[in-house]
């Protein structure tokens, strides 16, 4: 009954996404933890957006969003060099939703400053963002956001999900742990040009005590979230 209610206030083009027919079971096992309800909500995605969603693993989010923004929307994956060597796996199921027209406008781009990448209304990335430290210098992550600021629209939004670090770590966690301090993210996306414009704690976990690896089986899948979206300023 809750669940119901819930969807019934979420707008019909993300209930569309979420109940979609077209979404594998193992994309379905996962929305009980995932939210993605709550999530795409949260994003700000609506009909004929274009939305790139960053380093997509396995496509959970590109099917998603692929939906979201019919009519008339598309959904560019950027899958970089490095992600697509590291799991073959998922860079061949996002191929896959590009090449099926049952998902309308899916492209694939190598990274956020591809030509084909455009502009877009929502820029997304979910569990990767402390990534980027762990394979780019902090100077080229700040060649990242501002490579980002640049291609989203004026009124659009950058969205970041991410394993929180303990309050105050700064970095030091994100490739021991694969965590990262909210704050540091924010201080870095502002730096770009990017105004906070809303945070969540839908995916928040107190329990979490912030010193286990998210790989760890005793906190996978359950580890404390932070979903923070920023806004380009029109």
């Amino acid at each position: 009954m809750l669940a119901s209610s819930a969807i019934a206030q979420t707008p019909a083009n993300i209930t569309a996404a979420v109940t979609s027919p077209q979404r594998p079971a193992s994309d379905t096992e996962r929305d009980a933890a995932r939210k993605p309800g709550v999530m795409l909500d949260f994003s700000r995605v609506k009909p004929g957006d274009h939305v790139a969603d960053l380093i997509p693993g396995h496509g959970y989010f590109t099917r998603l969003f692929a939906v979201a923004v019919k009519p008339g929307g598309k959904v560019i994956a950027i899958v970089p060099p490095e992600a697509a060597k590291r799991d073959a796996e998922g860079a061949a199921m996002i191929a896959a939703i590009a090449a099926d027209p049952a998902y309308g406008d899916v492209t694939v781009v190598d990274g956020v400053g591809s030509s084909a990448l455009g502009k877009v209304d929502v820029f997304w990335t979910a569990q990767n963002y402390h990534d980027l430290h762990n394979a780019l210098s902090v100077d080229q992550v700040i060649e990242v956001n501002e490579t980002i600021f640049k291609a989203v629209k004026p009124g659009g939004y950058y969205v970041i999900v991410d394993h929180a670090a303990a309050p105050g770590s700064g970095l030091s966690a994100a490739n021991a742990l694969h965590r990262i301090d909210p704050e540091t993210v924010k201080g870095e996306v502002e730096a770009a040009g990017f105004i906070l414009d809303g945070e969540s704690s839908a995916l928040a976990n107190p329990a979490d005590p912030h010193t286990a690896n998210v790989f760890d089986p005793s906190i996978r899948g359950k580890t404390d979230q932070f979903m923070l979206r920023f806004k380009k300023p029109k």
